[in-house]
């Protein structure tokens, strides 16, 4: 309790001034603490050093694993808003079709109405598929902030705002990776300081961040898109942002610390193995990688059924045949189409009434007598 009060947000200031940043990241901060100590405190248990620089890197990778499976459900969630963005995408083009050219404000209010229905019957928004990212960005703006504050924290011989007491602070900063490049430094830092070691790993590093990412995007947007998706304006601003983002990344990578570079190649890592499995075995219907799934099933006599399960292929043969059968009796019993017919054309035949038997000549009273009966008479 006494650490809990002695860490409260209240007592963060920035040159005697409020720190607003640093409080509105205060509990995310002290949770990073928490993982980053508690995984610290497993590593020593097992015999590793307490402040060698290995035991603080697989800590860090241990804040990844716990942060990455915490947001396992939100990956689920932003998976099946992508599936639904994709089937109601036809939807959303009729009615973008529908406003085309119309810049006045009551038809822009009219399509932003007509769109939102279409997200709230469906149970999606396009927000939906941000969702790991919007939440995977403050941790890693806390993790950036709990390192940039260890040399500050480790000089003034204080601790963090958490668990992370002075002591651990200043293994922290005397922490080295392979005993030549602490965890707290920036590829500045490096450079400034003639730390040409340093320099190598960062800069290792900063090119496998950047290349993993690279990676990550292609996969998506080369096998996992299906046809309808790589024509739109979203395919192409993908493809652009897939070049665009590198340079965003090497400028990220220069001024970040080590650690926390380390915690976003992880990361990177983690996305990567994860796509990998996603587009796998939970391809977009339609996408290069949906057929080369069903190639796979079909190869061990498999395949996939109309709820998605993957089935031997005998049961999906007869659930086709049914469905044909199906599709076959319903078209047999659907009322034919009548043929328009044209105002003269139906003028005729309104006019040419069909003759009954007996004005055709045929029997009763109507019938001429025959002179054999008249001479009877």
């Amino acid at each position: 309790m006494d650490l809990l009060l002695a860490s409260t947000p209240a007592a963060t200031t920035t040159g005697g001034g409020f720190d607003l940043f640093g409080t509105i990241l205060w509990p995310l901060k002290w949770l990073v603490e928490l993982v980053l100590v508690a995984w610290h405190w497993f590593f020593t248990a097992i015999g590793l050093p307490p402040a060698d620089g290995i035991t603080w890197v697989l800590a860090i990778i241990g804040l990844v694993i716990v942060v990455r499976s915490a947001m396992i459900p939100l990956f689920v969630k932003q998976i099946k808003s992508q599936r639904k963005m994709m089937e109601i995408a036809p939807e959303l083009r009729k009615v973008q079709e529908k406003y085309r050219g119309k810049k006045d404000q009551l038809s822009r209010e009219a399509m932003s109405r007509e769109t939102m229905a279409l997200y709230k019957k469906h149970g999606t928004t396009p927000v939906s598929s941000c969702l790991p990212l919007l939440v995977q960005m403050p941790v890693f703006f806390a993790l950036f902030s709990v390192l940039n504050d260890v040399t500050k924290h480790a000089t003034a011989g204080i601790g963090g705002v958490g668990p992370l007491s002075a002591e651990l602070t200043e293994q922290f900063y005397n922490a080295k990776l392979f005993g030549v490049a602490s965890l707290h430094e920036t590829l500045i830092d490096a450079v400034n300081t003639g730390n040409t070691t340093a320099i190598v790993i960062l800069v290792i590093l900063v090119v496998l961040m950047i290349g993993s990412q690279f990676f990550t995007q292609l996969q998506i947007i080369s096998k996992n898109l299906s046809p309808e998706a790589k024509t739109g304006q979203a395919y192409q601003m993908q493809k652009i942002m897939l070049y665009v983002l590198p340079f965003a990344f090497v400028f990220s990578g220069v001024f970040f610390p080590l650690g926390v570079v380390i915690y976003w190649f992880m990361s990177n890592l983690w996305t990567m193995g994860q796509q990998f499995l996603v587009i796998r075995e939970m391809p977009t219907p339609g996408s290069d990688a949906a057929k080369a799934r069903e190639e796979r099933l079909a190869r061990k006599g498999k395949a996939i059924d109309a709820s998605g399960k993957v089935i031997p292929m005998e049961k999906y043969e007869a659930e086709q045949q049914r469905l044909f059968e199906e599709a076959e009796a319903q078209r047999a019993a659907a009322p034919k189409r009548q043929q328009p017919v044209g105002k003269q054309r139906a003028k005729k035949q309104g006019q040419q009434k069909p003759q009954s038997p007996k004005s055709a000549g045929g029997s009763g009273d109507d019938a001429p007598a025959s002179p054999g009966s008249g001479a009877a008479s």
